[in-house]
């Protein structure tokens, strides 16, 4: 199986200039500011899951690639090889996320990661994948009254005219943490809805997107994709003191951890990362193959 991951960095000259041009939106730091801690999720994965056969990493342009990327084992995917032209540049992660399917070369099964989430135990290929069915945690919900939300909403809905169904007065909405994905599904489910689909892709979030929970509910409704919750420690910056995310970091309890983001101010944000970086080197010391 693969892994994909998607990565910006906000402080790149050349994307801000994209940003500036294109939207008329401020900058979401807590959306886009970069920790630095790439490369421990990928010393994470060469340590804690080897039986990945190949990592993608989807930016936005080449001056978002890290330099220290070892392009050899490292599958640099731009946002122009997967995303019809018209709809870049996008800054929007749902219209990213609908379109990870289509790299080239993607195993049939793949594990989509944010940039938060790191594997810090050694994992397991059936923690994600077992006889060919997806495994993650489904919920179910009653009432969107926020933009995230409808958003799920959404997708929920794309996914049951795709199958015929009737739309629900429910909507799922998958844990929070990395998801398995079944590439054949994806197209499957893109095809069917390729119009409806396009006409939900925005440069930025909206309330009227669909997100990959799109695809995640397709596979659900279809019994390929098992309602297993995966292990997982949830961090958020803005309600946890930095001695507890280090100790947690030395000693885990769970093979995966998600640290999310949050605003803050810059005397925070550089005490945290700091904290993160140093305390990464620690449990995770030795480069791996995807660093040169």
């Amino acid at each position: 199986m693969d892994i994909v991951i998607t990565y910006v960095n906000g402080l790149d000259p050349e994307w801000q200039k994209d940003y500036e041009k294109y939207t008329n939106t401020p900058i979401l730091e807590k959306r886009f500011r970069d920790w630095g801690t790439l490369k421990y999720l990928m010393r994470g994965i060469e340590v804690n899951m080897p039986f990945i056969r190949k990592v993608h990493l989807v930016v936005a342009r080449e001056s978002q690639v890290p330099e220290w990327i070892n392009r050899n084992e490292v599958n640099i995917v731009l946002h122009s090889d997967i995303i019809p032209v018209e709809y870049l540049p996008t800054f929007n992660s749902n219209t990213i996320e609908m379109h990870l399917h289509c790299i080239n070369g993607l195993d049939e099964e793949y594990i989509y990661f944010n940039d938060d989430i790191f594997p810090l135990k050694p994992c397991k290929a059936t923690d994600f994948f077992v006889d060919g069915h997806a495994t993650l945690g489904m919920s179910r919900h009653l009432f969107a009254f926020n933009m995230f939300k409808k958003i799920c909403r959404n997708s929920n809905r794309i996914a049951r005219k795709a199958l015929g169904l009737k739309p629900s007065v429910c909507f799922l909405r998958p844990q929070h943490i990395c998801t398995p994905m079944l590439k054949s599904q994806c197209e499957e489910l893109y095809q069917k809805r390729e119009k409806d689909i396009l006409a939900s892709l925005t440069r930025t979030r909206k309330s009227n997107n669909i997100t990959q929970y799109a695809f995640l509910d397709y596979m659900y409704l279809q019994e390929k994709l098992i309602n297993r919750r995966i292990l997982k420690k949830h961090f958020s910056l803005g309600i946890v003191s930095e001695k507890k995310i280090r100790k947690y970091i030395e000693n885990p309890k769970h093979c995966l951890v998600c640290i999310n983001d949050v605003q803050m101010s810059e005397e925070s944000y550089n005490e945290i990362r700091r904290t993160l970086l140093n305390t990464f080197e620690q449990v995770l010391p030795e480069k791996s193959r995807f660093e040169l």
